[in-house]
């Protein structure tokens, strides 16, 4: 643990008055496992965008596994956790002894309980290597921000000086490499001789490039989740990254990268997920998500999932960078009208409308069908053909995702890459199945 006073030296007195920093903070927050109190962790985390920091946000009940593989392929330099359930000697010390047996003892673990965790315990805590438990008494004396600043100013550290991955390496289990190599891009940090090996390695390798995209709040990390969920369920050894771009406000600098918490899927040797900011870039895409895609390449995925943030009517940078696009919308885009402004239904291979449990949608897919037979100038085929697909994602099972799985599989297998042979059953209606709702559409306001 750093000598506290020249940590303070770095804080300045006021809210948010942070010294400038020369390194990008990132950190994982979460609850403790078996903690369902997450006020504080959200009053916390709040602070920490408005401070500048990258938040990827994993919610309440967590294990330390679940922490710690987010903390790791993230490339985070802090992990924060409130922990009101009791067991937080055990929990924090495990927390340290995990990240050390996985090759990541520098990223810095914080933690608070308010007066559950006792003084000696903190003690305690601290010299077992846990960076700063934070009690009661000092949020007396430092208020919140303080305590936040505090954080900041400990965690202002540069991975990639710990040290550089090397392009051989991406493929390693863990996926630490990966996310070193990662950070190097993003930050610039990679020289012309690892921009090289990527471009040899990433060559030699072929992997589409599934890109996600749609309007903010359509339910795009759900339903990626549950395309990866019927992924792996068709194979079990299928290897998957996930690129989650969210974007950077534009005051601070901080963000909220909160994509992981709707993923239910990911936790698995299999998965690599990683959560970007936009930072200074001007678009949905940021620079580096080229070379980022060939890293991933690199290292041997089979798939490679890029998520864009929310995005308006004339966004469609992901058909940039994607093999096959899928555009997720919800039923409530106003008159049919305005389907006609939407550049990413001229771009999108497959479309989807997701929360099809909402009033008006099937009204909706078929205005959604003929706007995209229009663009396409396909008026030889029904509207029914057309790669449009009514989806629930918040459905166990819904046949409606399954639908639209089946269609992504296609799509990929049209542009010539391979993928396993699929369990599941289209539908050919391409919609969800009826089924009796607690609040059916016809009684929500």
């Amino acid at each position: 643990m750093p000598d506290d006073a020249k940590v303070m030296e770095k804080v300045k007195p006021g809210a948010g008055a942070v010294r400038a920093r020369s390194n990008k903070v990132r950190f994982v927050t979460a609850t403790s496992l078996f903690d369902g109190h997450d006020a504080a962790i959200n009053i916390m985390r709040r602070i920490l965008q408005s401070s500048g920091a990258e938040v990827i946000h994993l919610g309440h009940n967590r294990s330390v596994d679940e922490i710690i593989n987010a903390a790791v392929q993230e490339d985070v330099q802090g992990a924060a956790v409130s922990s009101y359930q009791g067991g937080h000697i055990e929990y924090f010390k495990y927390m340290v002894d995990l990240l050390k047996e996985r090759g990541a003892g520098h990223i810095k673990v914080f933690g608070g309980g308010g007066g559950v965790i006792s003084r000696e315990e903190i003690r305690e805590l601290h010299a077992y290597g846990v960076e700063r438990i934070y009690s009661p008494e000092d949020g007396q004396k430092m208020g919140l921000q303080g305590m936040i600043d505090d954080m900041i100013a400990r965690a202002d550290f540069d991975p990639v000086a710990i040290g550089k991955a090397g392009v051989d390496a991406l493929g390693r289990a863990g996926w630490g490499a990966l996310a070193r190599f990662l950070t190097m891009l993003e930050e610039g940090k990679a020289d012309a001789d690892a921009l090289a090996a990527l471009k040899k390695a990433s060559g030699a390798k072929k992997a589409p490039v599934l890109g996600v995209t749609g309007t903010g709040g359509s339910g795009k990390s759900s339903l990626s989740d549950e395309i990866i969920t019927r992924f792996k369920m068709d194979a079990p050894d299928f290897k998957i990254a996930v690129l989650a771009i969210d974007p950077s406000r534009r005051k601070s600098g901080g963000a909220l990268l909160g994509d992981r918490i709707r993923m239910n899927s990911i936790n698995a040797p299999q998965i690599y997920f990683r959560s970007i900011a936009t930072r200074d870039s001007d678009k949905e895409i940021p620079a580096f998500a080229h070379q980022a895609v060939d890293a991933c390449r690199a290292a041997g995925f089979n798939l490679i999932i890029v998520e864009t943030p929310g995005i308006g009517q004339g966004n469609a940078a992901i058909a940039e960078i994607a093999d096959v696009s899928l555009y997720v919308m919800t039923p409530e885009f106003g008159a049919a009208s305005q389907l006609e402004k939407i550049d990413m239904l001229d771009f999108a291979d497959v479309v989807a409308i997701n929360k099809f449990d909402r009033k008006g949608a099937e009204d909706a897919l078929r205005d959604v069908r003929k706007q995209v037979q229009r663009n396409r100038q396909e008026f030889a085929k029904p509207p029914e053909e057309m790669p449009v697909y009514g989806a629930i994602a918040a459905r166990y099972q819904d046949d409606g995702v399954t639908g639209l799985y089946i269609g992504l599989c296609e799509a990929i297998a049209k542009k010539g890459f391979a993928l396993p042979k699929t369990q599941f059953k289209a539908n050919p209606k391409r919609m969800p199945s009826p089924r009796e709702a607690i609040v059916p559409p016809s009684r929500q306001r």
